[in-house]
């Protein structure tokens, strides 16, 4: 065993965890979330339960996986080719994301300069504006025509977006802050500006959860709002998502750096998470200006 052990650090040596039980657990805690839902969603009355179990299951093992692969890091079992599986990983995990949020903006292009001219008669749609929707008013935002879903008022881009905008661009500025503190081994100022960048998730997500409310509540602006409902709390919704695993994510890196598990040369836990941070700041740059301003 001691033998192993040895051979694992051996820098030529590319590290692989054997007799790994957390792959196996993972895909059963995945069949009962999936069959759950889709139990669920034809209405069996267990459904539910199941999908809750399955999500329960998948976080625990997930936590227990994660900390296996903590375990190994800290323990030096992780050489330079282990760091860059890990490095290439997310990278291709970034593209998957990019590529994710591409369709969804290419819907939205679609929906807004293909199908909305179409349906107002330009080009071939002239017989079909003609006889089925007459008058159907092109301008954008639009529930469709039929206004299906009622009417509905937007959000406004100078309120809680532009708010939102400034507190996301304001955590890629403290973790940067925070990213140098680590470089530099500052620990104090690493765990002050890295603790701010969660706070800051956390008050983005309030205030999106404000958004929606008020958008329900006082806009009628829900995702039976048409094409515009639609594609806007798909947008908004699925980046909220993304912040909210973000946050987890740094919050998690924060409790490591508490726990001295980084040093200024291997630290590229925390890169990757503010990889991924910063990539949601973009999305977000993107999103106020295609969705809220333009």
């Amino acid at each position: 065993m001691a033998q192993a052990q040895a051979d694992h650090r051996d820098p030529n040596v590319y590290f692989v965890p054997h007799d790994s039980k957390w792959p196996l657990f993972a895909s059963m805690a995945l069949f009962v979330l999936f069959f759950g839902l889709a139990s669920w969603f034809n209405e069996v009355s267990w459904g539910r339960t199941m999908f809750f179990v399955g999500c329960a299951g998948l976080i625990l093992i997930l936590f227990k996986w994660f900390a296996d692969v903590i375990l190994e890091s800290v323990s030096g079992f992780h050489n330079r080719q282990v760091d860059g599986s890990f490095r290439m990983g997310m990278v291709w995990f970034i593209f998957s994301e990019v590529m994710f949020f591409a369709a969804f903006f290419g819907a939205l292009f679609y929906a807004r300069q293909l199908s909305l001219p179409w349906l107002g008669g330009a080009g071939d749609g002239v017989m079909t504006n003609a006889l089925l929707w007459e008058g159907y008013s092109t301008a954008w935002p639009t529930a469709g025509p039929g206004e299906v879903g009622g009417v509905f008022q937007t959000i406004p881009a100078w309120g809680l977006p532009l708010l939102n905008t400034l507190i996301l661009l304001t955590s890629g500025v403290t973790l940067t802050i925070a990213h140098h503190a680590l470089k530099a081994d500052n620990r104090r100022q690493l765990l002050v500006f890295l603790g701010l960048t969660v706070l800051l998730g956390c008050l983005f997500l309030f205030f999106q959860v404000e958004e929606y409310i008020h958008a329900y509540r006082d806009l009628n602006l829900t995702m039976g709002s048409g094409i515009y409902g639609s594609t806007f709390f798909m947008l908004t919704g699925f980046h909220g998502a993304h912040v909210t695993l973000g946050t987890i994510m740094l919050a998690i890196i924060w409790f490591r750096c508490a726990k001295g598990h980084f040093t200024k040369d291997n630290h590229f836990a925390f890169e990757a998470v503010a990889w991924y941070w910063h990539f949601v700041d973009v999305v977000w740059l993107m999103l106020f200006l295609f969705v809220y301003v333009v």
